[in-house]
């Protein structure tokens, strides 16, 4: 091997920092760094769409908390790749994107391609910066990896000229540095257990800050000795298991639900890991007059909903079970949420034995519970289906059902599932869509295929944009420009060299489910959903009153 240029380099310090995969496009402006990959222990993953290659990155790094790599040529590569790096970053899901670029030598003039990709990708990073210098690779990979994978993690952007790509360099990458976990302040400590020994109604809200942090076991075992109900947030399903008997599932619809009742009688909110971007205060505390403890990582964001009493800022684990130790509510009576633990149980239950068809989206949801393993992983998508997804999928651990709710983009569960599946091969995984984010990355299934990761992906079919359908119904009483058709989606997945199935009637579900997920190839199901649901419940959480608990 000749002389070392500055994409070997970059290449040496990718390795360095762990990375597996990288994730995309071959392009021109990128081909020294394809070069270098050749001889890398890093595998190059080549997409169908630069889109799919970032989705694929964020959710390698909420998965793993290890930067995801996606990798673009320059122009119309790099906008391509913009969706999903801002996704990562609204989620806090640890990503570096590579992009390639025109030479250093005609960026002063109009030039064939040429944007101003640092100035472009500044709103959507955290840090980016263009490698200016072969010799300050190693500074510049360093730094974007530290940076997203610090606390709250998210998105950095290399930008890498052609010209600077070939040149001569000598260098090595920079040893990575063990970040010890930072402990919150006594003081913060006791005034949370102080009032959380008080307070006669507490409720814990949890978020993916909590799961983030590894903090699963210590916050069910918080909540379980002090009796405190717990509810989540989109993306912090699975803290606590769904099947304990403080758990009140999820919180964030824009509609009433009965968990609105536990926070309307609340008279403490214990936000443990609380991302604010998931689910704004000012929809469960729009007086800002309820009292907050923030349990996070980082201070707390600023909105006038969200005052806390008091912060406890440092390694969450530690602070609930130091909180723990000093506080008591032996002989309290149970607080007022845990009584709602019945009726949210019920109301799941009740679509059990539904025989509709088109199916109902809780059956679907029901019926895919039960098919699916404690550990394995549901990836959801973006439209009606998620909101169901939300409030009816239940998990026993964490990063088991992972909803976009930062940024909330479209077309992210097949390439997302195609990573959890690199990241957990031995686990099921089951892309649910709809039939429109189906149709806005369905390419990456021949991705899928051609690396070896067999998914399942369910498409609740409606011939339509059905969450736009459902909010313009709520607010104009009708429905305009959400129709389309769809392909045969059987066919389709055939023509793919996939396997493809259609539900006809409630009954085929489980089974078809089951033979999917047995195939060694990815598979499709196309079933029809009854979306009539969307609006019954919003007339049913219009008439939802707190009284009936008074």
């Amino acid at each position: 091997m000749g002389e070392m240029n500055t994409a070997d380099l970059l290449i040496q310090c990718l390795e360095n920092e762990g990375v597996e995969y990288i994730f995309g496009l071959p392009g021109e402006e990128n081909l020294h760094v394809l070069e270098a990959l050749k001889r890398s222990s890093i595998q190059f993953i080549t997409v169908r769409h630069e889109q799919g290659a970032a989705f694929m990155a964020d959710v390698y790094g909420r998965l793993t908390g290890k930067a995801g790599v996606c990798l673009s040529t320059l122009g119309p590569g790099a906008t391509n790749l913009m969706t999903g790096v801002a996704d990562a970053n609204l989620d806090g899901a640890p990503l570096v994107a590579i992009t390639g670029q025109v030479g250093t030598d005609r960026m002063h003039i109009e030039s064939h391609q040429y944007l101003d990709l640092v100035a472009m990708f500044n709103p959507v990073t955290k840090w980016n910066r263009q490698i200016v210098r072969p010799s300050i690779t190693p500074e510049v990979v360093r730094k974007a990896f530290k940076l997203a994978q610090s606390e709250k993690p998210g998105a950095t952007h290399i930008d890498l000229p052609e010209n600077i790509a070939a040149m001569a360099v000598e260098g090595r990458p920079l040893s990575r540095d063990n970040q010890e976990k930072v402990y919150a302040a006594f003081k913060t400590l006791s005034a949370a257990a102080n009032a959380i020994s008080k307070a006669k109604n507490p409720l814990i809200l949890v978020g993916n800050g909590a799961i983030r942090a590894g903090a699963s076991e210590a916050l069910t075992e918080f909540a379980t000795v002090l009796n405190i109900p717990v509810a989540n947030t989109f993306m912090g399903k699975g803290v606590i298991p769904y099947t304990h008997p403080l758990a009140l599932w999820t919180v964030g619809l824009q509609q009433r639900d009965h968990i609105t009742c536990a926070f309307e009688r609340s008279d403490l909110v214990i936000a443990v890991g609380y991302d604010l971007i998931e689910y704004s205060p000012k929809k469960w505390n729009p007086e800002g007059t309820l009292p907050i403890i923030h349990i996070g990582m980082t201070p707390a964001e600023i909105d006038s909903s969200y005052i806390p009493l008091v912060e406890v800022v440092g390694d969450i684990s530690d602070s609930l079970l130091d909180i723990l130790k000093r506080a008591d509510r032996q002989g309290k009576p149970a607080p007022f949420g845990t009584s709602l633990r019945t009726e949210i149980r019920e109301e799941y239950e009740l679509y059990a034995q539904d025989q509709g068809f088109p199916v109902k989206p809780q059956k679907l949801i029901y019926d895919l519970r039960q098919v699916m393993g404690p550990e394995d992983i549901v990836i959801s998508d973006v439209g009606a289906h998620k909101m169901w997804m939300a409030r009816h999928y239940h998990c026993d651990s964490p990063n088991t059902c992972l909803i976009s709710n930062g940024f909330a983009a479209m077309g992210i569960a097949i390439p997302g599932a195609l990573a959890a599946k690199l990241v957990y091969p031995d686990r099921k995984v089951v892309a649910v869509t709809g039939d429109g984010g189906f149709m806005m990355n369905c390419q990456e299934l021949e991705t899928a295929l051609r690396v070896g990761t067999p998914f399942v992906t369910l498409i609740f079919n409606d011939n339509g944009y059905g969450l736009i359908e459902w909010k313009q119904i709520n607010q104009f009483g009708s429905s305009s420009f959400i129709r389309f058709s769809n392909p045969d989606f059987v066919k389709f997945a055939e023509s793919m060299g996939l396997k493809g199935y259609r539900v006809e009637s409630a009954a085929d579900l489980i089974p078809t489910l089951k033979t999917a997920l047995a195939q060694d190839v990815p598979a499709v199901i196309d079933c029809p959903v009854d979306y009539g649901e969307n609006i019954r419940f919003s007339q049913k959480a219009g008439d939802l009153s707190c009284e009936i608990w008074e």
